[in-house]
């Protein structure tokens, strides 16, 4: 049973792949109009200029900070390698917010386009962007953090709770580096934002008279640039850092379960494990729950997002009954050594 550790990255596949598919979807769709099409095309190059330029800069932050993190490192109850982590987690956080970037740039004209004929053909294409995004961070979050444990529990043991607590000690370092890069996109991506949002208002109501996201206002592509990198790909690495935060927050004070009197079949890690198996199964209940969002002509949208979550979110608490119940013993004895 103790080898359950080693299934967990399939369902990161499992979400890496719901990407790579309803991406090529969302791409088949109509773009609309020329017109449209051009103007989507110099959002979506500015939207990358932007992540382009600021990533460069975020790089050499991550490099020195990780250096730092492999230099300080205490062999005993770290490693050198917790800066490994950290860099492939800023590497994650940063892909997260890049894809749901990428897909939003070509999921709004498409948007636009299907709303121009069916509300619900609208729905379908902007959630199944949405989605995408959503599915990314869970799917790099669990894959990521899963193998970094298979590696490092290979390397330094998981038996012990010493080695345990190093292990995931070391395995902070990935949330850090989710953390670091959420921290400046989101705040960089904002102010960019805020700024083309002002600069519209300037100049196409103020000084030219036009309105603000009228197509003959320049700053508008600015403006619609703007939203993409702070509200789409800024909140793509600070949804994934809160997510892979979350899941080692949970670890973490598993860990201190393991003390005399606590036996499972799995030698004593169920605590430690289970946030990442209920993650894990958490992405097949999304995946499901996205069949359910549906709408019918002149519906409401709002009731067809929510069926989708109410559902999917019904099947994750029945699931996690029975996952907790596999998982931990029906009771154990906690000696609090402070006490």
């Amino acid at each position: 049973m103790e080898n359950i550790l080693y299934v967990l990255p399939a369902f990161g596949v499992l979400g890496l792949l719901f990407v790579a598919w309803k991406s090529a979807w969302v791409s088949k769709q109509d773009a609309g109009t020329d017109k449209m099409k051009k103007i989507a095309g110099h959002i979506a190059e500015g939207a990358m200029a932007f992540l382009k330029a600021e990533y460069k800069i975020l790089a050499i932050f991550v490099v020195c900070v990780a250096l730092l993190l492999g230099v300080t490192a205490n062999s005993e109850t770290s490693s050198p390698l917790v800066a490994v982590s950290f860099v492939i987690g800023a590497f994650t956080s940063a892909l997260a917010g890049f894809i749901g970037m990428r897909v939003a740039t070509k999921a709004n004209v498409r948007t636009t386009q299907a709303a121009r004929t069916s509300l619900g053909r609208a729905l379908e294409v902007a959630f199944t962007g949405g989605s995408v995004m959503g599915m990314g961070v869970v799917g790099l979050g669990v894959l990521g953090l899963s193998l970094l444990l298979i590696v490092y529990s290979n390397v330094f043991g998981f038996e012990t709770q010493a080695q345990v607590n190093q292990v995931l000690t070391i395995v902070t370092g990935f949330s850090f580096g989710a953390s670091s890069i959420a921290l400046f996109a989101r705040v960089g991506g904002g102010i960019y934002t805020k700024a083309a949002d002002v600069g519209a208002d300037l100049v196409g109501k103020v000084e030219a008279g036009i309105p603000e996201d009228h197509p003959l206002n320049p700053a508008t592509i600015a403006d619609n640039v703007g939203d993409n990198v702070g509200d789409v790909a800024g909140m793509g690495a600070d949804l994934f850092e809160s997510y892979v935060g979350s899941i080692v927050g949970s670890m973490v004070l598993g860990a201190a379960f393991m003390v005399d009197g606590f036996a499972d079949q799995f030698n004593g890690l169920s605590a430690v494990l289970l946030p990442l198996v209920l993650a894990a199964v958490g992405i097949v209940m999304s995946f499901i729950g996205t069949f359910f969002v549906k709408v019918k002509e002149g519906g409401d949208p709002q009731k067809a997002l929510n069926t989708g979550e109410f559902v999917s979110s019904a099947m994750m608490i029945v699931a996690s009954y029975f996952i907790i119940t596999w998982m931990l013993p029906a009771e154990w004895t906690y000696n609090d050594l402070l006490v």
